[in-house]
C-alpha cells in the first residue's frame, strides 16, 4: 500500500514543477524585449531608459540629471533626463515642455497627455521629434526621453519608440 505521506509530497513536487515552469516560461519575453539594447539608470531622479543598439552615450551630465545618446551616422539622438516641477503640476510641465519645442522652432503634430504620462511628436523642417514624459515616484519630479531623428530615418525609429516608451519608467516605486 502506498506511503499517504509520500503521496502528498510527490503531488506538492508535481505543483512545484508546474509553477517553476511557468514562472520561467513568462521571464524570456521580458528579457527578449530588451535584448540587443543597452540600458540606462538615473539614480538622482529614480528612472531607467532603454537604449537602442548602436547608440552611444556621450557621458552623465555633470549634475547628474541624465545623459544623451547618439547614433551619429545616421544623425539620430536619444536624451533623457529629469526635472523637479517648475510648474504646478505634472500637466503644466509637459504645456510648458511642448511650449519650449514651438520656441525652438519645431511644430507639434500630436500630442498625448494624462496625469501621469504625456508623448509629444513634432517637425523641424527635415527633423523629427518624438517626446515622452514620465511623472516620477515622488510626485514633484519628472523625466523625459526625446528622440530627434532625420526624417530619412522614420520608419526606423517609429519601429522602436514602443519599445522604448515601455522601458522608459520610473524605479524605486
Amino acid at each position: 500500500m502506498p506511503n499517504p505521506a509520500a503521496q502528498r509530497t510527490l503531488a506538492d513536487m508535481r505543483i512545484l514543477l508546474v509553477l517553476t515552469v511557468a514562472v520561467f516560461s513568462l521571464i524570456p519575453p521580458v528579457f527578449a524585449r530588451e535584448l540587443g539594447r543597452g540600458r540606462y539608470e538615473n539614480v538622482r531622479f529614480g528612472y531607467v531608459a532603454g537604449i537602442p543598439p548602436g547608440f552611444t552615450g556621450q557621458g552623465e551630465s555633470d549634475n547628474g540629471d541624465g545623459q544623451v545618446f547618439d547614433q551619429s551616422a545616421k544623425g539620430q539622438v536619444l536624451t533623457v533626463w529629469g526635472s523637479h516641477f517648475l510648474e504646478a503640476d505634472f500637466e503644466a510641465e509637459v504645456a510648458a515642455r511642448i511650449g519650449y519645442a514651438e520656441e525652438d522652432g519645431w511644430t507639434i503634430a500630436a500630442q498625448t497627455v494624462t496625469p501621469r504620462w504625456a508623448n509629444f511628436s513634432g517637425v523641424l523642417g527635415q527633423r523629427m521629434l518624438d517626446a515622452r514624459m514620465i511623472l516620477l515616484c515622488d510626485g514633484t519630479s519628472y523625466a523625459v526621453m526625446t528622440v530627434q531623428y532625420s526624417v530619412v530615418h522614420a520608419g526606423e525609429i517609429k519601429d522602436r519608440l514602443p519599445q522604448l516608451e515601455d522601458m522608459f519608467r520610473a524605479t524605486g516605486c
